[in-house]
């Protein structure tokens, strides 16, 4: 196999599906000097409570940020293979890669990592969302694990081909872990052999609900109904119901598919073509399992970049795949309920010029009210977001789109394209402020701004929370839903922060005002908010501290306030490795990280397999984090 590993999915798409440069350069520049001219007269970067107006900030909302100071002081980059906290923090490992949830798992081997036999035993590879519950007093955590890192996970193979076993140690040691953590007078540590203890990965059954249920276009010859599947892939982001239930979200999925027989022609359709699936896979599925061959089974692709909601407190409930979310590339689901009571989850689609999405259930909830039918009975919109500070959420249905029902949801990314929805770049996390009505999108970058068109063909022209051609820093776009009600279809906008380099940079390169010597950052990815109000930045960029990634070291995570658009360093992950992942203890006193696919030797030092891992941080004196 080609060595594939080390490219990101954003890279190995545009290698297998280059895409052709945009020729109307000078319509492009224009554009993009009009978009500087408007950010310089519109726009008040770092100045959040200026431009939301003080209609949007109760009395309540401006009390809570106002008190939510940060109580730390920022930390100055780090280049080396370990974490960093502020003084008076701490953090500690409470699971990496390969750690025993039950106590019938083999040892971890530092040298050839585990066997088959515990690969579902253990907690599972690159830790990506998470969450924390707690249940008949005990605390969960519902951790993502988005993918496999092959020189790691399988460190004796070299350049020899997988077996069927290997695959199945791939499959296994991805998806999600539900496990219980109890807090000792060591710190936290996982509660090997709990009853909530659990490992779903590629095999494990799934029910298929919501309107695209039973769809033509996803069923199979081992479901006819195309009402069940087996296993959650490349779980990215995550979310967490009003109701207490895990949201995992399937992002690259393409990448696990191909077709097994190189000699046999194949040629995309325009639906595996838009998705980015072709003939070759990243992990060579297909090799062995003939669900993963396109050319045998065309529908099974089909049935993944899903939402799945698991039930934490349930070990034996089967997850469900929630069609009515639409079918992308899910970076993460931020759910929240609405002012007039609906539920509304807003949802990226993690490529190069690709959209936002918000859901809006039909029926309304209360705390303590049937949740039956809230994730499948309700209206899908993409957004689109105009020069002028406002917005529109565009309903995408049959007579909008020229798409029925099934296959709006199923192609749901042809059905945005159809209502001339904005191209964004590379919508990451999505988070909504508790204290104030307010959607946050952090869109990483997009080296094609301005340059190419998505994989649909629509163009990327530098306009609205897009403002930089080429942009290899990214941004942080907020909304406020008008009259303050998240389920309604109208919104303004601005830009919290663009990420950029006020060291190297030149223009708006530099990055907007709230970005200093002290606290730069490229590629913003995972985001959460604390119940204060405070805005959590993690990155996932380039940490070579070079050319025009000077003074930003290693990947990162950073706070904000949104009121006044401060924005301070708050941790560093070792070298090669993604911040992703954040949640906290029930009482507030510990932050749980996510560190994914580290280079360095982390977290068991010199000579050992880099190991993705969660760390737990405190403050030394007890009081909450932040």
């Amino acid at each position: 196999m080609k060595d594939l590993e080390h490219l990101s999915a954003d890279e190995w798409d545009e290698i297998r599906s280059p895409r052709p440069e945009i020729t109307d350069f000078d319509r492009v520049v224009e554009r993009a000097l009009s978009r500087r001219g408007f950010m310089k007269g519109v726009l008040a970067f770092g100045s959040g409570a200026a431009v939301m107006g003080s209609g949007l900030l109760t009395s309540t909302s401006a009390r809570a940020q106002e008190a939510a100071n940060f109580a730390f002081e920022g930390i100055p980059i780090q280049t080396d293979g370990t974490v960093h906290v502020p003084d008076g923090y701490d953090w500690q490992v409470l699971a990496r890669w390969g750690d025993p949830l039950f106590s019938d798992a083999e040892p971890f081997d530092p040298e050839t990592g585990i066997t088959l036999a515990s690969s579902d035993r253990v907690f599972g590879e690159n830790t990506d969302g998470m969450e924390t519950f707690t249940v008949d007093g005990r605390q969960l955590i519902a951790v993502n694990h988005e993918y496999a890192n092959v020189s790691t996970n399988l460190p004796w193979k070299g350049d020899n081909a997988f077996t069927a076993d290997d695959v199945t140690i791939l499959q296994n040691i991805q998806g999600v872990t539900v496990m219980e953590v109890a807090e000792g007078a060591d710190g936290w540590e996982v509660v090997v052999d709990s009853p909530y203890n659990r490992r779903i990965h590629h095999n494990t059954p799934m029910t298929i609900a919501g309107p695209a249920a039973g769809h033509d276009m996803l069923k199979t010859e081992d479901d006819p109904t195309g009402t069940t599947a087996l296993g959650t892939m490349n779980n990215c982001g995550s979310g967490k119901t009003p109701w207490g239930t895990y949201l995992t979200c399937e992002e690259n999925f393409n990448g696990y598919f191909g077709v097994a027989d190189p000699e046999v022609e194949f040629s995309a359709s325009e639906g595996f073509a838009r998705y980015g699936i072709g003939a070759e896979s990243r992990y060579g599925y297909e090799l062995h399992q003939a669900r993963f061959d396109v050319r045998k089974t065309p529908n099974e692709p089909h049935r993944f970049g899903w939402i799945v909601e698991i039930d934490p407190a349930d070990p034996e409930s089967t997850p469900i795949k929630r069609t009515a979310l639409g079918r992308f590339k899910h970076e993460n689901a931020a759910a929240v309920i609405a002012s007039d009571g609906h539920v509304v989850v807003y949802l990226g689609d993690d490529e190069r010029g690709e959209y936002l999405y918000k859901y809006v259930s039909t029926g309304t909830w209360a705390e303590g009210q049937p949740t039956e039918g809230l994730l499948d009975d309700g209206q899908l919109y993409a957004a689109r977001f105009d020069d002028d500070g406002t917005g529109e959420w565009v309903a995408l249905t049959p007579e909008a789109t020229g798409m029925d029902a099934g296959m709006i949801l199923i192609h749901t990314r042809m059905a945005a394209s159809a209502v001339g929805a904005t191209t964004m770049d590379r919508p990451e996390w999505v988070a909504t402020n508790p204290v104030t009505p307010q959607g946050y999108v952090a869109l990483t970058n997009n080296r094609n701004r301005g340059i190419k068109p998505n994989a649909g063909g629509d163009p990327t022209p530098v306009n609205g929370p897009n403002p930089r051609e080429a942009n290899n820093y990214g941004q942080i776009a907020r909304w406020m839903p008008d009259d303050g009600n998240h389920s309604a279809t109208g919104f303004t906008w601005d830009l919290y922060v663009m990420a950029g380099n006020p060291i190297v940079g030149q223009g708006d390169y530099i990055g907007s005002e709230n970005i200093t010597e002290g606290n730069l950052f490229n590629s913003p990815d995972g985001m959460a908010f604390d119940t204060t109000g405070t805005l959590w930045i993690q990155t996932d960029g380039d940490d070579s501290n070079e050319g025009p990634y000077t003074g930003m070291g290693n990947n990162q995570m950073l706070a904000g306030d949104p009121a006044t658009g401060e924005i301070r360093r708050f941790l560093t992950g070792p070298n090669g490795s993604e911040v992703t992942g954040l949640a906290w203890s029930e009482d507030l006193r510990t932050m749980f990280v996510g560190i994914q696919h580290p280079s360095a030797p982390f977290p068991d030092g010199a000579d050992s397999l880099p190991r993705s891992a969660v760390v737990t941080v405190r403050r030394a004196d007890g009081e909450p984090v932040g």
